[in-house]
């Protein structure tokens, strides 16, 4: 987004990017632990990522939307003094962007490509306790 509406890096830029790796860290943490849930349910690390995209859709698009519309205003730079923290909006628009994408889509390929091989051999539930 920085990039498409010719603003240069700054401070509050790199502080937007820090608040989306936050975010993105946050979705795709709670996306592998639902995941890990099914897993330990009994389903496969191919189903269980699906399930887990599919159930972790809707709050994770919640999530980018509500930072997205709250930095909208921000990010146009009306106002005096706006232009100051509108690399901070931008940043945030941006970056929420790809790391919706990323959580939603990446995530769980990466998850099943890990997961998918489960070579210790031993069943989940043949641990003893």
């Amino acid at each position: 987004m920085l990039f498409l509406s010719g603003t240069t890096f700054s401070v509050p830029s790199l502080m937007g990017a820090i608040m989306c790796v936050g975010v993105a860290t946050a979705n795709s943490i709670l996306m592998v632990t639902f995941a890990n849930d099914q897993r330990n349910a009994g389903m496969s690390a191919i189903a269980a990522a699906a399930s887990a995209g599919a159930t972790r859709l809707r709050p994770v698009l919640m999530t980018a939307l509500a930072m997205i519309i709250g930095m909208l205003p921000m990010s146009l730079g009306m106002g005096e003094g706006g232009e100051q923290n509108a690399p901070l909006g931008r940043a945030v628009i941006g970056g929420l962007l790809v790391a919706t994408v990323t959580t939603l889509l990446i995530v769980p390929i990466f998850y099943s490509r890990l997961r998918g091989d489960d070579s210790s051999g031993i069943e989940m539930a043949e641990l003893p306790e």
